[in-house]
C-alpha cells in the first residue's frame, strides 16, 4: 500500500483550512475556495503552528490505507489548488479547425457540419489562441484539478485523435501512436 497518507500537507501563507461537521474540509485561498467530504473513519488536524495537515487512519485495514492516501491526495491538490491553480492546453489539430471563447462560451469548428458550443463552468476560465501557420490552442484554467480534467475530457471527446492522419483535439505535447495506412497492391 502507498505510504503517501503518512505525509502531512504543506500549508503556504495565505492558505486557511477548516474542517466542519461531517468532516468537511474547506480549503480557502488567493485562487478561490474548495470543499471536500472527507471519510468519517479518518481524523484530519490541522497544526497552524507548524503550517501542516495531517491526515489519520484508525487502524490498518486496507480500506483503510487506501482512504488515508485518497484523501490526502484530495486535500493536497485543493491546496495546490487555492495557491497556483491548474492550467491544461488543448490542440486542436486538422484543416479549417478554429476555435474562439467569449465569455464562459468555447466555440469550436471541429470539421463537423455545424460549430459545437460548449459553456465552460463558472470556476473554470477559457480562453482560444490561433497563430497563423499554428495549430489552434484552448487553454483552460481553475483551481479545482478535478473539474478541469472533466471539462479537457469532455472537450477531447468532440473529436478524437484518429491514428491515421493524427486530427483531432489533443494535449498539447501529447504522443499519438500512428498507424500506417493502406499499402500499394503487391506483385
Amino acid at each position: 500500500m502507498s505510504r503517501i497518507g503518512k505525509k502531512p500537507v504543506a500549508l503556504p501563507k495565505g492558505v486557511e483550512v477548516t474542517v466542519g461537521a461531517g468532516n468537511l474540509v474547506s480549503v480557502k485561498g488567493p485562487k478561490g475556495e474548495l470543499t471536500q467530504k472527507v471519510d468519517s473513519d479518518l481524523t484530519v488536524e490541522v497544526d497552524k503552528e507548524a503550517a501542516e495537515l495531517r491526515v489519520a487512519r484508525p487502524t490498518d485495514q486496507k480500506r483503510h490505507k487506501a482512504m488515508h492516501g485518497l484523501y490526502r491526495s484530495l486535500i493536497s491538490n485543493m491546496v495546490e489548488g487555492v495557491t497556483e491553480g491548474y492550467k491544461v492546453d488543448l490542440e486542436l489539430v486538422g484543416v479549417g479547425f478554429k476555435a474562439d471563447c467569449k465569455g464562459s462560451v468555447l466555440e469550436m469548428n471541429l470539421g463537423y457540419s455545424h460549430n459545437i458550443f460548449m459553456t465552460l463552468p463558472e470556476e473554470v476560465k477559457g480562453s482560444a489562441k490561433t497563430e497563423k501557420g499554428k495549430n489552434p490552442i484552448v487553454t483552460l484554467e481553475s483551481a479545482d484539478k478535478q473539474l478541469i480534467g472533466q471539462v479537457a475530457a469532455k472537450i477531447k471527446s468532440l473529436r478524437k485523435t484518429e491514428p491515421y492522419k493524427g486530427k483531432g483535439v489533443r494535449f498539447v505535447g501529447e504522443q499519438i501512436r500512428r498507424k500506417a495506412g493502406k499499402t500499394g497492391a503487391k506483385k
